[in-house]
């Protein structure tokens, strides 16, 4: 790590001196709108608080200095911010030919303003099409381009205009691995693209905490509730306007029939946005009691607005992107997001021919609260941008290298740009212990956090949260971005929902406890939940024998015994998600009492706390001990005393863990017989000491059909951890549109 540092370091000072020591990078950033001021004010925060490297020149144009959408350049001069130019670029009317001349209108103008400011670098956001001329500006201009967002997928015109920037810019910032991908596909230079996430992220992640009702009550009125209104944006899609208006129709008609405080914001500048307010007007939305119709809100008081909503509403790329940050249900509407990352609170209704259709679409989604996502972002995208920036070396060839197929494997970014692994937080919650670990994508344990698990669900909560917040943090110094936590749990869980059901004796106060909900409010991170039998079982899917293998069974053999079956490479979860109690399988009508309340059950004979017993009644008897073994006087009777007491030639000993053996291989004859599967992994601390046994009792008490099934023991020194790490890992909430 501190390695790494240093060479990032060494390379700033090398570029610094080949630039010239006392040169700062003069930046221009121009903005268009209120959509791409949100993703660029972070970065002109970011380079305005370091005057020793960075010079910063603000172009404003488009839609800021229309008064019909709230003359939004006041909010940049609210910010602090120097304008150094305006230009007036939109040309009025109603029609795609409007959209072209205002291409060529901001093309005419921007020549001179880019002579006088010579910027080093301009900095481009998105897809529109001011952006475009922007982009073609100074690319004709021989001014380097960073742009920002590039690489991502959606469903009209400005998929075209972003991909056409790409091609135009030297530099690349993107919010996704997909993203990055794409842009690695399209042939840019993978040395010259940064994924650093959403800037907006960086704002968003620590803004829900704030004071909010006031927001609420200015914007919707004094007795809405948080949870209690819905937020509306819709734009037109330019490439089919008349239907874009009918759906725009359609979801007015259905927000009137729901009947609920509706904000809705006026539509982008596009083709067809003057028939969208005249369709508002026409069902008289801006006079409405349910209704406040506005042309703008300031971004920070949007994401509040957004945060504490009860659903949002429309085709706006802030619907799949954003609001997925806080868990925000959002229905998105048509095909102007199609293609876009978006996070389980996305549903989509890309047909949205009937108010019925969008009527039962807010019927359930209104309400809701969802894991919240940080696909796009980690909340330290500004950070990474201004180092990237530093790295830029004026001195290199102004001319772009496009990297033609075949495209190499590895995705991963220079050292220099903050080379990043895709990783998950895992937490183990034990008996004994609790455990978080940062795990890579490879099964790496980056870093490990123990602590004792205390014996309270409060105590133990505020544990969890702790040590994942600290995590959480250090993955940023590590270089490892977080995809999401992972936990394991003894006991019956529900992985749909996140929660324990009902504990085992082991771990206290722990039955009907929600897991995802508090953890994911905290981390701004999307929660997976499961028992550890299972985990255990989806760490040897992974990263162990079971990887490639269709059918298998994982048994834990430790203080409980446990265990995950795997069937056409699926976990088997069961209907009451009882399914791979393994341990409680009876092998003995008249056998130990288990902890569960039975008698005869693999656990009563083969556990931990089995061995333990059977050596605490030996210890008593004084038949324990035999010569070579030694014991302190307060030292705690155990299963590793029965064990060496086996091993130094003690036949009680060898006589109870001959039984044990015996017990846990009737348990996996009735497994083979049951599910057939083609492997069965020994896991745990006892794995060793019971492989011998139970593959004797295959040999004489199995079906010949199923004699040849392979038992290994596991080669996993932290199945629990690293089967957390695989719920998030295999099961990112990244759904494709």
């Amino acid at each position: 790590e501190v390695y790494f540092k240093n060479l990032s370091k060494q390379k700033q000072k090398e570029v610094m001196e080949k630039n010239g020591n006392n040169h700062k990078l003069r930046v221009c950033v121009a903005t268009c709108n209120r959509a791409d001021y949100s993703k660029l004010a972070p970065i002109m925060f970011g380079i305005k608080a370091e005057p020793q490297f960075f010079e910063l020149d603000v172009v404003v144009l488009g839609s800021h200095l229309i008064d019909d959408y709230g003359n939004t350049y006041r909010m940049i001069e609210q910010d602090d911010f120097d304008i150094h130019t305006r230009l007036h670029t939109i040309v009025r009317g109603e029609d795609e030919a409007a959209m072209v001349e205002s291409v060529g209108l901001a093309l005419v103008k921007l020549p001179d303003v880019l002579n006088r400011l010579k910027p080093d670098i301009m900095i481009v956001h998105g897809d529109r099409f001011d952006a475009l001329a922007l982009a073609t500006s100074a690319a004709l201009m021989n001014i380097r381009i960073l742009h920002i967002e590039g690489g991502e997928v959606s469903g009209t015109i400005d998929d075209s205009i972003r991909h056409a920037i790409t091609k135009l810019a030297h530099y690349h910032v993107c919010c996704t691995r997909s993203a990055e991908q794409h842009l690695i596909a399209m042939c840019e230079d993978h040395d010259r693209i940064l994924l650093a996430g959403c800037p907006s992220y960086d704002k968003l992640l620590s803004a829900k905490n704030k004071d909010y009702m006031s927001i609420i009550s200015m914007w919707l009125g004094e007795d809405v509730k948080t949870r209690d209104y819905i937020v509306a944006l819709q734009h037109p899609v330019t490439t089919d306007i008349k239907h874009s208006i009918k759906m725009f129709e359609l979801t007015l008609d259905a927000l009137i029939s729901f009947n609920k405080r509706t904000l809705v914001l006026f539509p982008n500048v596009d083709a067809g946005d003057k028939e969208m307010v005249r369709v508002m007007r026409k069902k008289g939305i801006e006079h409405h009691p349910n209704f406040r119709a506005v042309k703008h809100v300031p971004f920070d008081q949007f994401i509040q607005l957004v945060a504490h909503a009860g659903c949002m509403i429309g085709n706006s790329s802030c619907g799949v992107r954003e609001v997925g940050a806080f868990g925000t249900p959002v229905i998105n509407l048509g095909t102007r997001q199609t293609g876009r990352e978006t996070g389980e609170n996305v549903l989509h209704v890309r047909d949205a021919d009937t108010q019925d259709k969008i009527l039962h679409a807010l019927q359930l989604q209104f309400g809701k609260q969802y894991p919240c996502s940080k696909i796009y972002g980690d909340g330290n995208a500004v950070p990474r941008i201004l180092k990237f920036l530093k790295s830029i070396d004026l001195k290199e060839p102004l001319q772009k290298k496009f990297c033609f197929p075949p495209v190499k494997d590895n995705i991963s970014q220079d050292i220099d740009h903050i080379l990043e692994t895709q990783s998950a937080l895992a937490v183990d919650l034990g008996g004994t212990n609790l455990r978080v670990a940062i795990v890579s994508m490879k099964g790496e344990i980056v870093k490990k956090y123990t602590q004792l698990n205390p014996k309270t669900y409060e105590d133990r909560l505020a544990l969890i949260l702790k040590m994942c917040v600290e995590a959480a943090s250090e993955a940023v110094n590590v270089n490892c971005r977080i995809l999401g936590v992972g936990i394991s749990t003894g006991g019956r869980v529900n992985p749909r929902e996140g929660i324990v059901l009902h504990s085992t004796k082991l771990i206290q106060e722990w039955s009907c406890v929600d897991l995802r909900t508090p953890i994911s409010d905290v981390l701004h991170l999307p929660v997976w939940v499961d028992n550890d039998g299972n985990c255990a079982a989806l760490a040897e899917r992974k990263f162990g024998h079971g990887k490639g293998i269709e059918n298998f069974v994982t048994l834990i053999t430790g203080t409980g015994i446990g265990g995950g079956i795997v069937h056409q490479h699926e976990l088997i979860h069961g209907s009451s998600f009882c399914a791979a109690e393994l341990g409680h399988i009876v092998v003995s009508l008249d056998g130990p009492e288990c902890l569960c309340g039975s008698q005869g059950c693999i656990e009563a004979y083969a556990s931990g706390i089995a061995l333990q017993r059977e050596a605490k009644k030996l210890h008593d008897d004084d038949l324990l001990l035999v010569e070579g073994m030694s014991m302190k006087e307060e030292e705690i009777v155990s299963a590793a005393h029965l064990i060496q007491a086996a091993k130094l030639g003690n036949t009680k000993a060898e006589s109870i863990l001959r039984t044990a053996g015996t017990a846990l291989g009737l348990g996996i004859v009735n497994i083979l017989h049951t599910v057939n599967p083609s492997l069965v992994i020994l896991s745990g601390v006892l794995a060793n000491h019971y492989v011998n046994a139970v593959k004797d009792v295959i040999s004489r008490q199995a079906l010949s059909s199923v004699k040849t099934v392979d038992v290994v023991v596991s080669n996993l020194a932290d199945p629990a951890l690293l089967g957390a790490a695989s719920l998030v890992l295999d099961y990112t909430t990244r759904r494709i549109y």
